[in-house]
């Protein structure tokens, strides 16, 4: 009998070591806590964490391809805003020219009949 340690031996070693295990100093000791438990978890229900790895691998692939699609689209629209600006710059480049040589040449404006004079 004097060799089986008492019940409250044991729960006083388990609580020492529990204890232990909660004044672990700073982030770095609470990150080595969570990692083991995380780790035992694994190792104690594999499929569990294997599920989690297919399925939220899964939607974090399917989120990375929606994502770079959505950057091409982005940026081939860029290129043609910038194509139509370019486009409407000419377009009105050309405008201000022609009305500044109708301003400058008023005869050929004046020597042209009104469409509705000849009905």
């Amino acid at each position: 009998m004097a060799t089986q340690p008492k019940k409250e031996d044991v729960s006083q070693t388990a609580d020492s070591q529990q204890e232990a295990t909660h004044t672990t100093v700073g982030w770095g000791g609470k990150i080595e806590e969570q990692y083991r438990k995380i780790r035992e978890h694994a190792e104690t229900y594999p499929y569990v964490w294997g599920s989690y790895i297919l399925v939220y691998g899964g939607f974090g692939l399917w989120l990375t391809y929606r994502w770079r699609k959505l950057r091409k689209t982005e940026d081939r629209v860029r290129g043609l805003q910038e194509r139509l600006r370019k486009l409407v710059e000419a377009e009105q480049l050309a405008n201000s020219v022609s009305a500044k040589e109708q301003s400058t040449n008023p005869s050929s404006v004046t020597n042209k009949a009104p469409p509705s004079a000849d009905k």
